[in-house]
């Protein structure tokens, strides 16, 4: 039947105004809003360092990861999205990122999504993380997205492009197939580049049209930058700059506004993800 997916529930019982916008801004890059989010480093530096001593080596990403899986979960909200004009909550949390093969110009990437439940602590996220790195690492090393990648292109550029487009329709109608929305990482609920990795400054990274992503975080490289402070001081500070793109159609501003005080507690307070979290909010029906 049209509407109903695999990998998400129609949302009945929303406001009128959140129904009809969809239909006003059909599409995902019609739907964007971008703000900076500057990340302070010290408290992220301070719990990486004692974790370190403790025997555990966190990196950035890790940190960033586990505090986006802790947001979803906290502000379920989040975790929706935008389908042929319906607004859908996601069965679960995933998170996508790209990987490197090799930190060589000539070495190709590919994309990972892993899902969550929310509540796992960031050791379990951790872990999940950096068997998945390690996975797909070396040059040789192959996914189900390249391989699926690869099925699609080993085509004519002429049945490529109508295939992608069944594949779009099929989509927009509920009636992709799981295996497909499994392995595609832009059915997720946020995307993660992490630019800083490679010692670049962060960028607002477009949402995609294809797929249902309605979160694209954008790690840029940590620098010093003068700071206010509380009392009005200035003081030199260390900042990781985050380019945050969100689709406006999922909640209103004042939800988003809450949500993105609360990721900033979470980022500024690392330590509350060593312990899982014992439930999650529901969104409505």
């Amino acid at each position: 039947m049209f509407g109903r997916r695999s990998d998400g529930k129609k949302l009945k019982t929303i406001d009128p105004f959140y129904k009809i916008i969809p239909h006003i801004m059909n599409a995902r890059h019609d739907s964007q809003n971008l703000f900076l989010y500057p990340a302070r480093c010290e408290n992220i530096d301070k719990f990486i360092g004692e974790m370190r001593e403790q025997g555990t080596s966190f990196k950035y990403m890790h940190v960033v990861i586990a505090a986006v899986v802790r947001l979803l979960a906290l502000r379920p909200a989040l975790n929706r999205f935008v389908m042929n004009g319906r607004i859908y909550k996601r069965n679960t949390i995933s998170i996508s990122f790209a990987v490197k093969k090799a930190l060589s110009d000539d070495a190709i990437e590919t994309t990972i999504k892993l899902d969550f439940t929310g509540k796992e602590s960031i050791y379990e996220i951790k872990e999940a993380v950096d068997k998945a790195i390690i996975a797909n690492s070396g040059r040789t090393a192959v996914n189900d997205t390249d391989k699926t990648a690869k099925a699609l292109t080993n085509m004519p550029n002429w049945l490529i492009k109508l295939g992608v487009g069944f594949l779009k329709r099929l989509d927009k109608h509920g009636m992709l197939p799981k295996s497909l929305i499994k392995v595609s990482p832009f059915h997720t609920s946020c995307f993660v580049t992490n630019l800083k990795s490679i010692k670049t400054d962060y960028i607002y990274h477009h949402l995609y049209d294809f797929g249902t992503t309605g979160l694209f975080i954008s790690m840029g490289k940590e620098q010093l930058q003068p700071i206010v402070d509380e009392n009005g001081d200035i003081t030199v500070g260390k900042i990781m700059k985050m380019g945050i793109v969100t689709d406006e159609r999922i909640c209103d501003g004042f939800y988003y506004a809450s949500s993105f005080r609360k990721f900033k507690d979470i980022m500024e307070n690392p330590y509350d993800l060593l312990e899982q979290l014992p439930e999650i909010e529901k969104d409505i029906d």
